[in-house]
């Protein structure tokens, strides 16, 4: 019988198949852990940024409400917001006015701006010049009544009571990593 020794060829093969099959999983292994590792240091940094949205509603809500018809640059309120000019948060004219919280457990600051949804400063009523703000019903799923003098326009806002004005409170934190995280919170008190 004439051998012609195959079976080491074919060992050699499965070993290297092996082989790669293992780096390729250790590769695998380490870009999850990385991963995880970046997931969960991005949530830190979103619950640290939680700490602006609070500290700008806890301003917001002891405030008397006739403070809120003007800017109050040290307390990182902007009476005004023109969401048609391009004013997103990666503009550097929508941070005018912000200010900054320290959050003594982690070591960071948060940067806060509130923006009051209205095109002009003033009171939300205002006539001359007609302040356009967001508003929002009072008590939602009740039925208003058109009561003598009301209009009876279809476009016109039906509202139980002082409507609610909408405020939009923005927070942002750079991580040690080069990490950034910004939350939004919209706030809804009346006038």
């Amino acid at each position: 019988m004439h051998q012609r020794g195959v079976a080491l060829p074919v060992m050699l093969i499965m070993l290297v198949v092996m082989m790669v099959s293992s780096i390729y999983l250790l590769r695998s292994t380490n870009s999850t852990a990385l991963t995880t590792s970046n997931l969960a240091h991005e949530d830190a940094l979103s619950k640290a940024a939680d700490l602006g949205i609070h500290a700008a509603y806890d301003w917001l809500s002891s405030v008397p409400k006739s403070t809120l018809y003007n800017d109050v640059p040290a307390a990182g309120y902007v009476a005004t917001i023109n969401p048609g000019a391009g004013q997103g948060v990666s503009n550097p004219a929508f941070w005018q006015g912000s200010t900054t919280v320290w959050d003594a457990n982690r070591r960071d600051q948060v940067e806060y701006v509130i923006h009051r949804m209205c095109q002009f400063a003033g009171a939300y009523n205002a006539v001359n010049p007609a302040n356009n703000c967001t508003l929002t019903a009072a008590r939602q799923n009740v039925q208003a009544r058109t009561r003598v003098g009301d209009s009876l326009a279809s476009d016109a806002p039906a509202y139980q009571g002082k409507p609610q004005l909408h405020y939009v409170i923005t927070a942002r934190i750079a991580g040690p990593r080069g990490g950034n995280v910004m939350n939004q919170a919209v706030v809804m008190m009346g006038p």
